[in-house]
């Protein structure tokens, strides 16, 4: 890879290291605390935020007549994303350890933590917990699938690809065919070693 590149990468880190920074100092002004999976609000805040929180009544006369319509097409896609979730689930399972890949661990990708602001109601809730579980989905599926592409075809495309995952930077250029069995067998080996959010 060329230092420019190497750079580029680095200075990515660093800047990602200086976000995850930021947002620790944004949850002390904002009064919580994480412990484990929790999220703990002081209780004057909670107190205020249930004052915040609109009733269900309320909030359906309120709501726009286009967000009801379409709630029967959004919460419709609850089983196909229920049965891409489980064949997903079901191919790492079984083909990753056959590929000698580490598996995905799925909890990293699922994060249900609006349901502790009180200022929302339970329909709010509910969709935030829909919306968490499909960008968690995906987001978990992108994963698996950018490890698996990295096991069989770990080379750049010659077009720029939007919304690439993060191992495709670390990929080989295209059209670089020098030593590419060896590179391919160091990508491999690459995936059976300990990473972030391994299972």
């Amino acid at each position: 890879m060329p230092d420019r590149i190497r750079q580029i990468l680095s200075q990515i880190s660093a800047l990602d290291e200086e976000l995850r920074t930021a947002l620790h100092e944004q949850e002390s002004r904002l009064r919580y605390k994480i412990q484990g999976r929790r999220v703990h609000f002081e209780e004057h805040i909670r107190a205020a935020h249930r004052r915040l929180r609109m009733g269900l009544v309320r909030w359906l006369l309120e709501s726009r007549v286009q967000s009801l319509v379409s709630v029967p097409i959004i919460y419709g896609m609850a089983l196909p994303l229920v049965l891409f979730d489980l064949c997903i689930t079901f191919y790492q399972w079984t083909c990753f350890p056959l590929y000698g890949i580490k598996r995905v661990r799925r909890r990293d990708y699922f994060v249900f933590d609006r349901s502790h602001l009180a200022y929302l109601n339970l329909f709010e809730k509910i969709n935030c917990a829909y919306c968490s579980y499909g960008n968690g989905l995906l987001a978990y599926a992108a994963e698996i699938t950018a490890r698996t592409e990295q096991y069989w075809c770990p080379i750049k495309h010659a077009r720029k690809v939007l919304g690439a995952h993060g191992r495709y930077a670390h990929f080989l250029p295209y059209g670089e065919a020098a030593d590419y069995q060896d590179r391919l067998a160091e990508f491999r080996r690459a995936l059976n070693e300990k990473t972030d959010g391994d299972g």
